[in-house]
Parts: C-alpha cells; sequence; structure tokens
C-alpha cells in the first residue's frame, strides 16, 4: 500500500494537467501581485484578492507535498534539484505573517513566485541553464570590454578632455560617456560634442569604439550562449538517455521479479503435488 501511493502521486506530478494547473496558477500569482500594486484596487477587492493569494500559497504548498511524497522512500531527493529548492525557498517567504516585519519580505517573496514559471517550463530551464553555463567563459569577455572601456576612456580624456569636460572631463565621466555611446544612445551628440578640435580624430575614435564594442564584443557573447546552448542540449540528451536506460532497467528487472515469484509459486505447487502423491502411493 506505502508503495503505491507514492508511485500514484508521481503519475500525478508529471501528468500534463496538472503541469498546466502549475502554469496556470504562477501567472495567476503574477497578475495578483500587479494588481496589489494598485492601492485602488487593493481597497476596492481586498477580499477577493487574499482569497485567491491563499488559494495560489495552497496549490504550492500541495504540489510541493506530492513531489515529496513522490519521492519517498527516498524525500530527501526532492532538493537534489536546484529548480525544487528554489521554488520550497519562494513557498517559505511566502509563508510569513503579513502583519510582522517580514511584510516586505512577504511582497518580495510573491513577487518571486513569478520565476516559478522557469522551473515549470522545462525550454526556460533549458535558456537559464545556458546563460548560466556561459558565465564562466563570459569572465574573460567582460575581462576584454573593460581593458577597452579603460583603454579608450582614458584616450578620451586626453584627446577631447580640454574642450568637452562635461563627457570627458575625468576618468569616471569618459567611462559614462562610453556606456552611453556602446548602447548607441544618441551617441551623435557625443560625437557633436568631441570632435570641436579635430573632427576626424573624433570620428576614428567613436567609429572605432562602436565597431569593437557593439559589433565583435556582443557577437562573442551570443557566441559563447549559443555554445552553452549546444552544451546544454548534449546534457539534456545524456540525461534523457540515462534515465530511458534506467526506465528500461526497472522494467527487466520488474519482469524478473515476477518470474521469481512465478517460478517460486510454480515449485510450491509442484512440492504439494509431489507430497500427495506419495500420500497416495
Amino acid at each position: 500500500m506505502f508503495s503505491i501511493f507514492p508511485e500514484t502521486t508521481k503519475r500525478i506530478v508529471h501528468a500534463s494537467w496538472f503541469q498546466r494547473l502549475i502554469i496556470a496558477t504562477i501567472l495567476l500569482a503574477g497578475v495578483l501581485a500587479g494588481i496589489e500594486t494598485d492601492a485602488a484596487a487593493v481597497v476596492a477587492h481586498g477580499p477577493l484578492l487574499r482569497v485567491l493569494d491563499r488559494v495560489v500559497l495552497g496549490i504550492f504548498i500541495i504540489e510541493i507535498l506530492l513531489k515529496l511524497t513522490a519521492s519517498c522512500p527516498r524525500p530527501w531527493n526532492y532538493f537534489r534539484d536546484g529548480w525544487n529548492v528554489c521554488d520550497f525557498l519562494v513557498v517559505v517567504l511566502c509563508l510569513i505573517p503579513m502583519d510582522s516585519q517580514f511584510a516586505v519580505v512577504l511582497r518580495l517573496g510573491r513577487t518571486l513566485r513569478l520565476l516559478r514559471l522557469v522551473s515549470a517550463l522545462p525550454k526556460l530551464q533549458l535558456l537559464v541553464g545556458a546563460l548560466i553555463k556561459s558565465f564562466s567563459s563570459m569572465g574573460y569577455v567582460a575581462i576584454l570590454l573593460g581593458l577597452m572601456f579603460y583603454i579608450y576612456a582614458i584616450t578620451g580624456v586626453h584627446l577631447f578632455g580640454g574642450h568637452d569636460a562635461e563627457h570627458f572631463g575625468s576618468l569616471s565621466l569618459a567611462f559614462l560617456t562610453l556606456f552611453q555611446t556602446i548602447t548607441l544612445d544618441d551617441w551623435k551628440f557625443l560625437f557633436a560634442s568631441a570632435k570641436g578640435s579635430s573632427p576626424a580624430i573624433a570620428a576614428v575614435y567613436f567609429v572605432s569604439f562602436i565597431l569593437i564594442g557593439t559589433m565583435i564584443m556582443l557577437n562573442l557573447f551570443i557566441g559563447i550562449i549559443m555554445n552553452s546552448m549546444a552544451e546544454m542540449h548534449t546534457e539534456l540528451d545524456e540525461y534523457n538517455a540515462a534515465k530511458r536506460d534506467l526506465a528500461e532497467k526497472g522494467s527487466v528487472l520488474a519482469d524478473l521479479t515476477a518470474l521469481d515469484a512465478q517460478l517460486a509459486s510454480l515449485k510450491t505447487n509442484l512440492t504439494g503435488l509431489r507430497a500427495k502423491l506419495q500420500k497416495d502411493r
């Protein structure tokens, strides 16, 4: 009986209707978090909003309990998945009493419930996993980008600081100007302010910085992310293959167990039949 219950909850957790229910609940939680930013809506519909919030929280708690039960007889396996830990912490934040000093944390927890959409959609998990996986490689690109910013900032202070102190009067102002330039936000105005002494030098300075910073660096970031996504796809395929192999081995083991039970029953029947024949003699 106790072995059947985890199997039942496991089927419920992995059912498509249950996944759709959780996604709909997460979207409802996001809508509630947005409505609660409107003071007039909270005053007008406060009781209804509180009821819906309790319903959302109750569904999330039931989901966690079902997943813990499905992990039996080793319920701690639930916490081996980082997404499950994230979901659990978000629900714990939402359980903090509203009238306490942690009211701000409670509101933050209600907002963070939208992050559960990532754990509910495997494609989003793949994308977020690829981004996290690319952080190590992005570090070197960030160092290269920072070095380029530093070189161009010093050069800009020496070239344009004398007549355009508003944008290149100091190293910090030059960094802010270069950041605005690399985002292509009104860079023509910055160019017009800096070209007073030498338009040709200013043109080479800004055009080269935009080409190197916007084109090359952006392509490096995109390349790293795409490579990380390819690695995540490979790891996911390997995980699914291993999962299928494990399921096939489990099926074979179950068949062998059933066969052993049948052989044991047959042996018992043969023993009884032999004893009956000996008795008849």
